[in-house]
């Protein structure tokens, strides 16, 4: 890598789509939806990720000399909000201590708890400029007096990696379906205790009782008219959840218009009106549900939209798995298993440094054992292959 060179860029519009999309493809015929220039671009020009939310753009492009061979999604913040992996005790401590968390930086993809690669090389076996890049985020860090760097939903490979560049690793836990090979909904509940079996039974024929029809809409399906419905419930459980939803009306038109092919959404319908909705992206081996909203109630009618529907889909089109998103121990009933996510975090104080990876030894230990008791806890029948699950 000795002709290589690290440029900071403000805007993702200053780098050619082609050539970053090369980078989070990764080898790969194309890149997960949440990598691509299309997903990331619309977040800045729909002003969701932007100086003004705290998202300052700062992303890390590596040239070689056969053009741009790696790039990083990476944001200067001025909070710790949107990102799923929580250091505001982090924060609180060490401006007690009379320290300035904030500016701090960012590697990740904002408002999105989803697990992929964060140092994007175009070579798959890129290890010279994942390492490049590792050592430009930390001088990154310290031109823009940071007090820290951190890289969120990193693969497992990445974390190992970064642990070698002076990173400490913290890992936490989701809830993911996992595709054992079925045929239809019906195989899968083949797979649970007989229990869980009935009990999901029942719940998937009560939420669609009084009339309650379900849509996927996907490409040509995704209108103007079905993003106004979808918004509205989205602002409204948003509002409700975070106090000020993070997405705006114009990001979801964007998306609707250049990547309608990797965007379902799952519409529930009552009376000739939409009454409930949830956003999903479809990868190259994975749904990913990311949002869900309603303007009526109806008794488990957002498991249905949500979770429910989401195996029905992944069955359908043969996806290896369903990602639903942060937190949950609600999913474990329904199928989803906790998976662990990892994290990677570089503190240049001292002191601070100490104290949070000593922390980190013991929060590691805690997850691990959470995610074990919780595995045993699940629906499926000992022994069956879905409670394979790391």
């Amino acid at each position: 890598m000795s002709e290589a060179s690290i440029r900071v860029l403000t805007a993702l519009s200053q780098i050619a789509a082609k050539d970053w999309d090369a980078c989070a493809a990764g080898g790969a015929a194309r890149p997960e939806p949440f990598l691509s220039h299309a997903f990331l671009s619309a977040l800045e020009e729909a002003g969701c990720a932007g100086a003004r939310t705290g998202w300052m753009p700062q992303h890390l492009v590596l040239d070689g000399a056969d053009g741009v061979s790696a790039v990083a999604p990476c944001y200067l913040k001025s909070h710790s909000q949107g990102e799923y992996v929580f250091d505001h005790g982090w924060a609180d401590a060490f401006e007690r201590a009379g320290g300035d968390y904030y500016p701090k930086l960012q590697v990740a993809v904002p408002f999105t708890p989803v697990t992929g690669r964060r140092l994007l090389t175009r070579d798959p076996d890129g290890t010279a400029a994942r390492a490049a890049l590792a050592a430009g985020i930390g001088e990154l860090m310290r031109l823009r007096d940071a007090s820290s760097a951190h890289v969120t939903f990193a693969t497992r490979e990445e974390w190992d990696s970064l642990a070698q560049h002076g990173f400490l690793q913290r890992t936490d836990r989701q809830f993911q379906w996992l595709n054992q090979g079925y045929g239809s909904y019906d195989d899968f509940l083949g797979a649970l205790a007989s229990r869980k079996r009935k009990a999901l039974k029942k719940e998937r024929r009560e939420a669609l009782e009084g009339g309650i029809t379900i849509e996927w809409l996907t490409g040509a399906d995704l209108t103007e008219a079905a993003w106004d419905a979808f918004f509205a419930f989205y602002q409204d459980t948003g509002a409700r959840k975070w106090g000020r939803p993070y997405l705006n009306r114009r990001f979801f038109s964007l998306i609707g218009a250049r990547m309608a092919d990797s965007v379902l959404l799952v519409m529930a319908k009552r009376g000739g009106r939409y009454i409930a909705g949830a956003l999903n992206f479809i990868g190259p081996d994975a749904l990913y549900g990311r949002y869900w909203g309603a303007i009526e109630e109806h008794p488990f009618l957002h498991f249905e939209v949500c979770y429910h529907q989401a195996i029905d889909f992944a069955i359908a089109r043969g996806l290896a798995r369903v990602e639903a998103g942060a937190q949950g121990e609600h999913k474990l009933a329904r199928g989803y298993l906790p998976v662990a996510t990892y994290s990677a975090h570089l503190i240049a104080h001292p002191g601070l440094r100490r104290a949070v990876a000593h922390f980190l030894e013991q929060e590691r230990v805690a997850v691990a054992e959470d995610a074990a008791i919780l595995t045993e806890l699940g629906p499926f029948r000992r022994g069956a292959p879905a409670q394979e699950c790391e």
